[in-house]
């Protein structure tokens, strides 16, 4: 059964940071094999992993929407058929996990034929892999769209502000309208300095979600970012892979019991 961890938050608040740190976490406990997906229209997930993008699926669904209406579609080959095999080229693997980008939103025009393929492909390709990560788009236009669904824990990442927290209430308030099938919601505060403010400590005590844990404002994810190096490459004395470590401890033993 595959078990697939999200994460979501407003812009900037360090979701790929932590998207990244948590495949290095699952690549380390043997995970595998293991699925990143980069839902971020602004995607640089690829850059946090290391790894190098060709293609994304908003590009194979934008071409493939082009050759629909020019009529260049190859003959005698079903369009499902197409368009596993575009998205199968832009499937990036790696010995440690392979890597789907989402790319770009949709233009204009119609969609919906090709992105009710596209869920049924990535549906049936998200259980070929014992653990998928979804790095999310900032905000709640992916809710919104529905191209979210069957998530076992979803991640809200705030920064450690009112206003964040607030937001990522909205975050889980929208996933649970929109019923995208999220088994449980946990909130994490990023880029925090020093000790949780106690004002902070006592709004996220009166929230109704369970309090993951803080990754705090790592020097070495700052100088990682200036020199673009891959964040997965972080090594031990990292404070934020540290607390990462923590938080998904803590996540698996839960799931345990």
């Amino acid at each position: 059964m595959t078990t697939v961890f999200a994460v979501s938050g407003k812009g900037g608040v360090g979701k790929t940071t932590m998207s990244s740190l948590v495949v290095k976490y699952l690549v380390e406990a043997g995970r595998k094999p293991l699925l990143a997906v980069d839902a971020d229209s602004n995607s640089n997930l690829d850059l946090a992993l290391g790894v190098k993008l060709a293609k994304t699926i908003g590009g194979v669904r934008e071409d493939m929407s082009v050759q629909t209406q020019k009529g260049t579609l190859p003959a005698g080959i079903a369009k499902q058929d197409i368009l596993e095999m575009q998205i199968e080229q832009a499937l990036v693997e790696t010995p440690d996990f392979d890597l789907i980008s989402m790319g770009r939103p949709e233009g204009p025009g119609c969609y919906c034929a090709i992105n009710n393929m596209l869920r049924v492909f990535l549906d049936r390709l998200n259980k070929s892999y014992e653990t998928v990560v979804v790095d999310n788009e900032a905000g709640m236009e992916h809710l919104s769209r529905r191209t979210t669904r069957g998530i076992d824990v979803m991640f809200i990442v705030s920064d450690p502000s009112v206003r964040g927290l607030a937001t990522a209430m909205r975050i889980r308030d929208l996933a649970v309208e929109m019923e995208i099938g999220v088994g449980s919601f946990k909130l994490v505060v990023s880029r925090v300095r020093g000790e949780l403010a106690a004002t902070l400590a006592d709004e996220i005590a009166g929230l109704d979600i369970e309090f993951a844990g803080v990754i705090p404002d790592d020097p070495d994810v700052a100088t990682f970012d200036e020199e673009g190096r891959p964040l997965i490459e972080l090594g031990e004395d990292s404070a934020a892979r540290a607390a990462v470590s923590r938080i998904m401890d803590s996540v698996l033993e839960g799931a345990k019991g």
